[in-house]
């Protein structure tokens, strides 16, 4: 049995259409970090975290991320294959450290889509709310019997929404995301450009109430938030998960990934920035923290609108992701270690339509039935689990083929950077409680069984 066997998956040929251009890789990639990590994980980190130095956190994050982008700018300019860490990692290290990778991206996705369901409903609650109506109680939260709640209905009436949207053909379910991501911008740009004349600067003197934190095995402080904060920042490897469908891949990726990350770093700054000082960082810990801090100001009329938009554009998030995770179980089941039938596309559109449909089901009950704060650290471990391995690949990458060749993308500093990666994320994973670690681990051993008992023997390469 050889469980490190390669395959070079982008020489593969698939049957998806060359559309994409640099622009819509920047707008798919912002349209999937832009959201609940701004409008609601702020305010609960703030509060519970970091207080105002979440800012700090959001910088220590972002150099993480960015290191990680960085690998992957690389990979795909020099495997530009579908699929992301998983296809990378098939070519380097092999098939079983590809098909954790792969897994593991699965749950990050499948989550984080629950995720922004959950934000989503909490956002269009608070709208509804102050309208004087509400969901029924049972169908208005996370399964909790004691608390008389079943199941949160609204996450998942708009996953089914999101699942008919990227059924439609890729370019005209990436068109309505760019739209939604172009008003997601004005709703922050409003609130940025009117909050920032409501600042107290006395809501920031206690600028860091929680402390630095521990670099491991700390529960509050700014280590601990960069920790949460990270989940923010998922999304930006939709990009190279795309790779079949984007026009010179191997020069746009690299940019659409390092432009959409700048974009979202700075946007992310100045939203904190201006909502730490609003409002004392001890009332954020609320679900819809942005149009908090702005009816806390008097400003109803622009809390209105940001939870309006947030209502309609936090969608955003989900079409990306979904769009994204499709793309990856559609390339896994081409390599044969996932059935058939979920690569296969539709006539017309040329959509991976089982594909899509699984990613809308298995979300749906995800969000139905999870809570928010549960589903954010699950997928943020294993997230940073399948980066560490990205880490090691692009050491090995460099050992086997050496430096990229002219017009290909090089990670600077390596072996320096591959090492920082690991070690800031071995941090970021042990600021996690028990329960976490233990999902964690569950999910492994799940993903093991599946690659011993199906993946293995149906693999292409058998």
């Amino acid at each position: 049995m050889n469980i490190f066997r390669k395959k070079d998956v982008s020489r593969d040929r698939t049957g998806m259409r060359r559309h994409l251009r640099l622009l819509d890789l920047i707008l798919l990639g912002i349209g999937a970090m832009v959201g609940t990590g701004v409008f609601t994980i702020t305010g609960t980190a703030a509060a519970t975290l970091a207080g105002p130095a979440l800012v700090i956190s959001i910088i220590i994050s972002a150099l993480c991320v960015s290191i990680s982008a960085f690998f992957y700018a690389e990979f795909a300019s020099r495997i530009p294959a579908n699929g992301g860490a998983y296809s990378y990692l098939y070519a380097v290290l092999g098939e079983f450290p590809a098909w954790i990778a792969g897994w593991l991206t699965i749950m990050e996705f499948m989550t984080a889509v629950s995720s922004v369901a959950s934000g989503w409903a909490s956002y269009l609650k608070g709208l509804l709310s102050g309208l004087g109506l509400s969901v029924p109680k049972a169908l208005n939260g996370t399964f909790n019997p004691q608390a008389g709640t079943y199941v949160d209905l609204l996450p998942i009436l708009v996953l089914v929404f999101v699942t008919g949207v990227v059924l439609l053909n890729s370019k005209a379910a990436l068109r309505f995301n760019s739209a939604l991501v172009i008003l997601k911008f004005s709703a922050l740009a409003l609130f940025i450009f009117v909050g920032i004349f409501f600042i107290k600067p006395e809501n920031w003197s206690h600028f860091a109430p929680f402390g630095f934190g521990k670099l491991y095995g700390g529960n509050v402080g700014i280590m601990a938030g960069a920790s949460l904060m990270f989940f923010a920042f998922l999304g930006f490897e939709s990009i190279s998960m795309a790779v079949d469908e984007i026009k010179e891949p191997q020069k746009n990726v690299p940019r659409g990934i390092v432009l959409s990350l700048s974009i979202v770093t700075v946007l992310y700054i100045l939203v904190t920035l201006v909502l730490t000082g609003i409002v004392h960082y001890s009332k954020l810990d609320v679900a819809d923290a942005v149009a908090f801090a702005l009816r806390s100001a008097g400003l109803s009329w622009a809390a209105n609108y940001v939870s309006v938009v947030a209502i309609l554009t936090l969608i955003t998030v989900c079409i990306s992701m979904t769009y994204a995770l499709s793309r990856m179980i559609y390339s896994i089941a081409r390599d044969g270690l996932l059935p058939k039938s979920f690569r296969k596309l539709t006539a017309t559109s040329r959509v991976p339509r089982n594909a899509t449909i699984l990613v809308g089901i298995a979300a749906a009950v995800c969000a139905g039935i999870f809570p928010l704060a549960s589903i954010a650290s699950f997928l943020n471990i294993c997230t940073l689990a399948y980066l560490i391995l990205l880490a090691v690949a692009i050491l090995k990458l460099r050992k086997d083929k050496g430096l990229p060749q002219a017009g290909e993308f090089k990670t600077p500093f390596v072996p320096l950077t591959p090492v920082l990666s690991i070690i800031i994320c071995l941090s970021f994973m042990s600021q996690y409680g028990s329960d976490t670690w233990l999902a964690f681990g569950l999910a492994l051993l799940v993903g093991t069984i599946i690659y011993f008992i199906y993946g293995y023997q149906h693999s292409e390469i058998n």
